[in-house]
């Protein structure tokens, strides 16, 4: 038992509470399907398959957003950024669709970095000001209501069709996981974000340049806000009012299971994609239980909650 305490480090615990809740919700859901229906249709591929492919939105959100909470930031921004690069690509449409939605989210990003980075304005602040500069910008845009425009070929492709039996979001999910850990492990700019994100004052005597870190991290989390909403609009054929609003508040959320500080300086980007699938099962079976949405709430806050309690319980157990 000892040796067992031993080869768990302290940022693998939150992965395996996120990993055994994840077993008793797919628990839960099935039992409650075979109740009902007579089928444990949770336990399908097809259905885990069908739900790993609308959390690659949010899992491509919740990417971003470590980025910036492993600095002890947070982008409140992520919601409007990724409906008016959705809303911008559908618009150009074309070959130029989807860089125009990333480039979009990268433009987001690069003002929320310049005005956390140099100005040095809290980001809480800030990022909600570019939100809400954003939702202006989409309702001058399109007068106030629901855009004519469509997805393109390619959006529709990589957000809502299937390679193999695949769904082509997962292979976009995991190539932004892949660089993701990339950056945060083998580069530079991953090491100075940890840093800083453990103390910026010391990460800032010793030479890092931080105002530059901070401002990548806002455009690294902007651009996978702007590739989640143009992935979305492929999967909805279009782009609408407000469909980045229910990302943010999971993403976050996603991040802080998986273990994250969310005061900066420790996480794993496992535990945020642990935490992804977490959120995403759980909205699924209380959606299946047919949960009246104020239960629901309740319940989706509770879970969390309850995992962040004993997350925290067990890091206090071992210090």
């Amino acid at each position: 038992m000892t040796a067992l305490r031993l080869a768990l480090r302290a940022d693998d615990r939150p992965i395996l509470i996120a990993g055994a809740s994840i077993v008793l919700i797919l628990l839960a859901g099935t039992a409650y399907t075979m109740a009902t229906q007579g089928t444990a249709t949770l336990l399908s591929p097809n259905y885990l398959l069908q739900q790993l492919q609308v959390g690659a939105f949010l899992g491509i959100v919740s990417a971003g957003m470590m980025v910036v909470i492993l600095l002890g930031h947070i982008d409140l921004s992520v919601s409007w950024t990724l409906t008016a690069a959705a809303m911008m690509a559908t618009a150009v449409g074309g070959p130029w669709a989807i860089p125009v939605g990333v480039g979009v989210g990268l433009a987001a990003g690069l003002a929320n970095g310049l005005g956390v980075g140099y100005l040095r304005v809290p980001s809480m602040i800030f990022t909600l000001g570019m939100d809400a500069v954003l939702r202006g910008l989409m309702v001058a845009h399109t007068g106030g209501f629901a855009p004519q425009t469509a997805a393109t070929d390619l959006m529709r492709a990589l957000g809502a069709e299937r390679t193999a039996g695949v769904p082509n979001a997962l292979f976009v999910w995991a190539a932004v996981s892949v660089l993701i850990v990339l950056v945060l492990k083998r580069t530079v700019l991953g090491r100075a974000i940890y840093a800083i994100g453990n103390r910026e004052q010391a990460a800032y005597l010793s030479g890092m340049p931080t105002r530059r870190v901070i401002l990548a991290a806002f455009m690294i989390s902007g651009a996978c806000a702007g590739l989640a909403g143009v992935l979305l609009a492929g999967y909805s054929t279009k782009a609408y009012q407000g469909m980045g609003v229910p990302y943010v508040l999971p993403a976050i959320a996603a991040v802080v299971i998986g273990g994250a500080n969310i005061l900066g300086g420790s996480g794993r980007y496992a535990g945020t994609v642990v935490g992804v699938v977490l959120i995403v099962l759980l909205n699924s079976v209380l959606s299946i239980m047919q949960m009246p949405e104020a239960g629901r709430q309740i319940i989706y806050g509770a879970v969390i909650i309850a995992m962040l309690l004993a997350y925290r319980g067990g890091k206090l157990a071992h210090t």
